[in-house]
């Protein structure tokens, strides 16, 4: 996937707060839930990315991981072999995509989107504790609420 030269965005300090923050501290992203079906992931998942992008993200900054079909761009990217598409990942440029089987090999990044477009019970289950775990700032994820609250332990 082609993405058009944005504007230069001018570097944007991450939000200031009190100085007493431990730096010991993990930091816990912010995790938010976008309803989607699991035929609609993707799509959501493209919708949250482009929103992202739009709102001043650095593309280098967002992961995205699919845990069924994988994304048109990983796919196309994968065709010129692994050691290209690995090497766009370490550049951290662009917005970059994989399966959700192979995330832990993913660096963190400030954002991670994963859509839930079906794969087995198992890969959901592993991609998105790795994923929470990948995510800096802010994990999106894309697909059935009550599947995705119950393998993130969470009422988001």
């Amino acid at each position: 996937m082609q993405r058009t030269p944005r504007e230069v965005a001018v570097a944007k300090p991450g939000p200031s707060g009190p100085a007493t923050a431990v730096a010991a501290a993990p930091v816990t992203p912010q995790i938010q839930l976008i309803p989607a079906s699991a035929e609609g992931a993707l799509d959501a998942a493209e919708e949250a990315v482009d929103l992202l992008l739009d709102s001043g993200r650095a593309p280098g900054e967002v992961l995205v991981l699919t845990t069924g079909e994988p994304h048109p761009w990983a796919v196309h990217e994968l065709s010129f072999g692994e050691t290209s598409y690995w090497a766009q990942h370490e550049a951290a440029d662009d917005v970059f995509y994989a399966d959700a089987a192979v995330a832990s090999r993913a660096a963190s990044r400030p954002v991670v989107v994963v859509a839930v477009n079906g794969g087995p019970e198992s890969a959901v289950a592993d991609a998105l504790p790795l994923a929470h775990a990948r995510a800096g700032a802010l994990l999106i994820v894309c697909g059935n609420p009550q599947q995705i609250n119950s393998v993130l332990g969470t009422g988001a």
